[in-house]
């Protein structure tokens, strides 16, 4: 089994700026649209947040990557390609792996961190090369509207979005930088894709990220410490 930490969401380079938590709810902006959509940022009621976020360069009008796409029936769509899809691909990502979506946060008044803020547990996987099926089409999933690259897929399967701003889903030490993490005890040097280097790994458990990069594996096979984690965190996510 893998569990993927998955980058999605505004930040400094993708839309300019944090996501914000409102009514203590992490709100994940979707980044603009760089290629198909017919999603604007008022469609998904995130215009004034996206506008704020941005510092104006977005607002309810323009075109947003609705992605990972979370719907009413408690499943979410996810879509993948180039080199990020071939780096999922040659770490055996597949049915039953289930991704953690994070992203760069703030509080009003508060630090900019990262934070857990969904998850998708792998059910389906749709390559598209050949064509995206009408039902993804009519979602408006923009992986669907067109491909993005010649290994483009949707992962499907169970996957909410977090209703509460919680410690347990920050990533972020307490008192920052946001790529300074407090690492899970079962997370060690080897057992997380793009993070090698010995100096990412700092004692007191915690891990400096890299700063770029959208999906990093950790394969924990059988082990029972890292799916207790993984089953305390989901727990959390879906809180209400």
């Amino acid at each position: 089994m893998r569990i993927i930490f998955s980058r999605k969401g505004f930040d400094s380079a993708s839309g300019g700026g944090a996501s914000p938590i409102v009514e203590s709810r992490p709100v994940s902006l979707p980044i603009p649209a760089g290629t198909a959509s017919r999603t604007t940022y008022g469609d998904l009621g995130l215009g004034e947040h996206a506008a704020r976020a941005s510092r104006g360069r977005v607002d309810a009008g323009t075109l947003c990557h609705h992605d990972p796409m979370f719907l009413a029936d408690g499943t979410c769509l996810f879509g993948q390609c180039g080199a990020a899809q071939t780096h999922l691909a040659n770490r055996g990502v597949g049915l039953g792996d289930v991704f953690l979506f994070f992203g760069l946060f703030r509080e009003e008044g508060g630090d900019l961190h990262h934070r857990i803020f969904g998850y998708l547990e792998v059910a389906e996987i749709t390559h598209l090369a050949q064509g995206a099926p009408n039902y993804l089409v009519a979602r408006g999933h923009p992986h669907a509207l067109a491909l993005h690259a010649r290994n483009d897929v949707i992962y499907a399967g169970p996957g909410v979005e977090a209703r509460q701003a919680s410690d347990a889903l920050r990533l972020t030490v307490p008192e920052g930088p946001p790529s300074l993490w407090q690492r899970p005890a079962w997370l060690k040097r080897g057992g997380l894709s793009y993070h090698d280097r010995a100096d990412r790994w700092l004692r007191g458990g915690r891990l400096k990220s890299v700063a770029r990069g959208q999906e990093f594996v950790a394969d924990i096979g059988r082990r029972t410490a890292p799916r207790e984690w993984l089953a305390r965190v989901l727990e959390e996510i879906r809180a209400t």
